[in-house]
């Protein structure tokens, strides 16, 4: 057995319409029904590829694997979420104009341009732009 990709990271938040509209506008992902859930309790954020990347659960709901989590805390031992992005500049411009809080890393050895920013869960986001070769 290998594997192939990650599949995707579920979030439980408490602020479900917030989160939505957080990675909605600021990464473009379009949310829709978890399968055989109720709306307001699942959601799926899917990308540009219709993969369900995050799967957001409000807190308190039930889970597959019941877990003890805080949301708003620190992610335990998982630091943060890193997503393969196209589009700098626009992201930068999209941080800015909503007053996202944000950091940047550049490698240029490997032609890499980073954003961190933190979600309304403070889960830290890394955003991945590489130059093209």
């Amino acid at each position: 057995m290998i594997v192939k990709n990650l599949n995707h990271v579920n979030i439980q938040t408490r602020d479900m319409a917030g989160t939505v509209a957080f990675y909605h506008d600021l990464l473009g992902l379009e949310a829709r029904v978890a399968p055989q859930r109720d709306p307001a309790l699942r959601q799926w954020l899917y990308d540009s590829r219709d993969m369900a990347v995050i799967h957001l659960n409000l807190f308190g709901t039930d889970n597959t694997v019941p877990r003890d989590v805080q949301p708003g805390a620190p992610t335990g031992a998982i630091h943060h979420v890193a997503f393969e992005c196209d589009g700098f500049d626009e992201m930068i411009e999209r941080l800015k104009s909503r007053n996202l809080p944000f950091e940047r890393a550049d490698i240029p050895s490997i032609g890499l341009r980073q954003v961190f920013v933190t979600d309304p869960n403070n889960v830290l986001l890394e955003l991945n732009f590489r130059d093209p070769a």
